[in-house]
């Protein structure tokens, strides 16, 4: 039973320990907003905003998930008592899209659920393994820059290096890495930065041994997918264009792409990620966790979807101290030889900080019934 007394809505404001650059925007500091949520009996569940300031990756930003949340998602939630988080995803069925704003109570609901269940969060999902492959990504720079970064990633066993192209930063940064790292499992991530006139370049990058290319063609895009997919050997993986197992389903029935990223942000939480997983483990295509330049409330959600069986590729789950000085959660997300242990504990298996959740956060608001 979900009974939840009581939510908080903190809003924080974090920088990272260096700026973030893809083909669109570059990235100096997080803000976030953190759910906590009160169940009747005291227990305390956390979901995490992972919206970015700017509508740049989807169209909601910090400012749409708040309005949501507060106009629309919390009245819901502490409207009535609720069998299971699948109960209260129902009783929002009517509000279109605002994915990330979903996702985030969601989580919420879905940590509060396994602590009232005194279990792992992972198991509660249906996870199966209790250690899972990091991997990292590395943003746009200087070629001499991200060498030296990725060197210094593979020294720290991290599985899988993905690394951010568009026109002119593409073939030329790969042919350097695969120089210098010849066996590094690489991915290249696109974020749409090309378009099917482009498919002749894109060819070119077939020769670097790629494990995919990710979100090569528009955020929005499944049919040129189709097309470009054709024409390649490297596995396409789409990223933006999956909002729905809807998506996920024509995408695949259309040979769009070879592997799928899910972000349960993206999505609209953990019960959709599952549903792609589990459909794409049927149709044997493989999955992996995409990242957010999330705090370590949604690095530990991560952590429990990705210990799921179909999830075979190293995500994006990297070390709290890749992105953060200090992270909000105790234990910080550690990575060693390259694998990070899914937690045992009820729930997410970290605890927030409190006094550093007040450090970074610029002001709270309360609603209870």
């Amino acid at each position: 039973m979900i009974d939840v007394q009581a939510v908080k809505l903190h809003h924080l404001e974090m920088k990272l320990v260096s700026p973030f650059q893809s083909s669109i925007e570059t990235v100096h500091k997080r803000e976030s907003i953190l759910i906590e949520i009160q169940g009747r009996s005291g227990q305390i569940g956390w979901g995490e905003v992972v919206a970015f300031s700017s509508p740049w990756y989807t169209e909601e930003t910090i400012g749409t998930c708040h309005h949501m949340l507060k106009s629309f998602l919390i009245p819901e939630l502490l409207k009535k008592p609720y069998q299971n988080p699948e109960g209260f995803i129902d009783s929002f069925s009517y509000i279109r899209r605002n994915q990330m704003a979903k996702a985030a109570i969601e989580g919420a609901v879905w940590d509060l659920y396994a602590k009232v269940q005194d279990k792992p969060l992972a198991a509660i999902l249906g996870g199966t393994n209790n250690q899972i492959d990091s991997g990292v990504v590395v943003g746009m720079a200087s070629i001499d820059h991200m060498l030296e970064t990725i060197g210094k990633h593979v020294s720290d066993g991290y599985k899988r290096i993905k690394v951010k192209i568009k026109p002119g930063l593409d073939a030329v940064l790969l042919h350097e890495i695969r120089n210098r790292f010849p066996d590094v499992p690489l991915m290249a991530d696109a974020n749409s930065a090309y378009t099917l006139d482009d498919i002749s370049l894109l060819k070119q990058l077939d020769e670097y041994n790629l494990i995919m290319i990710e979100q090569p063609l528009a955020y929005d895009d499944i049919i040129d997918h189709a097309v470009l997919q054709s024409q390649l050997e490297t596995p396409i993986c789409l990223d933006e264009s999956i909002i729905t197992l809807n998506d996920a389903k024509k995408a695949i029935q259309l040979g769009s792409c070879r592997v799928i990223n899910i972000k349960p942000g993206r999505v609209g939480g953990l019960s959709e990620s599952k549903k792609i997983h589990d459909y794409c483990l049927q149709h044997s295509i493989p999955v992996w966790v995409g990242g957010m330049l999330e705090t370590g409330v949604s690095r530990a959600h991560n952590i429990a979807l990705a210990s799921l069986p179909n999830f075979t590729i190293p995500g994006d789950i990297s070390a709290s101290a890749r992105y953060w000085e200090e992270d909000i959660i105790s234990p910080p997300v550690t990575v060693h030889n390259g694998k990070i242990d899914v937690p045992r504990g009820p729930g997410l298996g970290f605890e927030v900080n409190r006094s550093k959740l007040a450090k970074y956060c610029t002001h709270t608001e309360r609603f209870s019934k």
